[in-house]
């Protein structure tokens, strides 16, 4: 089982930024508490393949409503990551499967490759 982060280090309606390292080398991922859910993505735009943060955890945009990419402005919904706006609008970003176990998040399954960059 690998551990991403605590539960209660993700407060509601809030993002992080968690690094995993294993056999594949390090993977950076975006864990969001939403609803009562958490959701998890490859931390990847789909325009250019760069981190959506500029400053360490500050994946939302100025209304928590949204994932925004730091780079072109890309917005993103939480629930499925699906770009509403930005030069990647109708791509996603990449989802991560994890589940909420002993008051940890965990990861579900394998980690999915970041998005091939958009030309």
């Amino acid at each position: 089982m690998t551990v991403l982060a605590p539960l209660d280090s993700i407060p509601e309606g809030a993002a992080r930024g968690v690094t995993v390292r294993g056999d594949g080398g390090k993977r950076e991922l975006i864990l969001v508490r939403r609803g009562g859910r958490v959701h998890a993505y490859v931390n990847a735009c789909p325009h250019l393949g760069t981190p959506l943060e500029t400053f360490p955890d500050r994946f939302l945009d100025y209304t928590g409503r949204r994932l925004l990419c730091s780079t072109h402005g890309a917005s993103f919904r939480i629930e499925d990551g699906h770009c509403l706006r930005g030069p990647c609008a109708g791509r996603s970003l990449v989802r991560v499967p994890v589940k909420v176990e002993a008051g940890a998040v965990v990861l579900a399954g394998a980690i999915p490759p970041p998005p091939p960059p958009m030309r």
